[in-house]
């Protein structure tokens, strides 16, 4: 396990936080709550912005950037919710 681990490692692939990994669960399953509400009241905005928290995760790097992302849409959401 330890020498699979190091081979990884030496392409330069590295394994995700528990941190990142309960961010990329926790923004995903607010992003389907949002894109579920934006479809059933036709909010075009909130539906593609969850969207775009359900898929975000996947192509940022970085744990702190992850959240700083997660935290600005998921506030897009909710300033664009009642319009």
């Amino acid at each position: 396990m330890n020498e699979e681990l190091e081979t990884l490692q030496a392409f330069g692939i590295t394994m995700p936080t528990p941190a990142y990994i309960f961010g990329a669960i926790l923004f995903s399953i607010i992003g389907y709550v949002a894109y579920r509400y934006g479809k059933k009241t036709s909010h075009q905005y909130v539906k593609w912005l969850g969207v775009a928290l359900m898929l975000y995760p996947y192509v940022v790097p970085e744990t702190w950037l992850m959240y700083l992302v997660g935290v600005a849409l998921c506030a897009a959401c909710y300033y664009y919710r009642d319009r």
